[in-house]
């Protein structure tokens, strides 16, 4: 697997804007091209474009880091490196070795936060990205794992506040499956070996 270097990805987002530009892509400070800037600027981890469109990237980061928070839910811990939790009023560096990676954490019964890192084959969290986009539209748990609730065959997500996430554009959506195809890949506390 190729990664791209931080400057390297900086200069494929620079790229992108005058390319967005020009095919009539939001202007202004709070438009798309800046979103795509700050979230190359703001991931936490080394990102790998190979086969990926960058300009989703970057959009997927700015949402899942800026703006949703899933890693609040979804990393392990420590969730910050040490001397850089913003809980304690230091500056916030993700640990990469936990980002998104699942947490052990269980809230409620039995119901813990899934690793939304790449599978072996790629796959964020397991899922395609038809998968990915039913699961953030209607909360179904496609891996059915217990506890089932309302019911086993109508199994849907308790914690994961897909209610509002489902309001999200197609274009969001694809963007932060796309962002989470390209972070590395974490063992996760349930499952070390789901990298290989």
């Amino acid at each position: 697997m190729v990664r791209a270097s931080s400057a390297t990805v900086l200069l494929a987002a620079l790229g992108l804007v005058g390319v967005m530009a020009t095919q009539g892509a939001s202007q202004g400070p709070g438009g798309e091209e800046a979103k795509i800037k700050t979230g190359f600027a703001i991931a936490p981890v080394p990102l790998d474009l190979t086969g990926k469109n960058p300009a989703l990237v970057g959009l997927g980061s700015y949402i899942v880091n800026a703006h949703a928070d899933c890693a609040g839910c979804h990393s392990g811990f420590p969730t910050f490196t040490p001397g850089h939790d913003p809980y304690e009023g230091e500056d916030p560096v993700f640990n990469p070795d936990t980002y998104l990676a699942g947490n052990i954490i269980i809230f409620g019964p039995e119901t813990a936060p899934r690793n939304l890192t790449p599978n072996a084959n790629g796959n964020p969290a397991g899922l395609s990205l038809s998968q990915f986009i039913e699961t953030m539209r209607t909360g179904r748990d496609l891996k059915n794992r217990p506890p089932h609730h309302p019911s086993e065959d109508n199994d849907l997500l308790q914690i994961m506040p897909w209610p509002a996430f489902r309001q999200m554009s197609d274009r969001d959506l694809n963007a932060i499956y796309e962002y989470l195809r390209a972070i590395p890949c974490r063992p996760s506390p349930i499952n070390a070996n789901r990298c290989n």
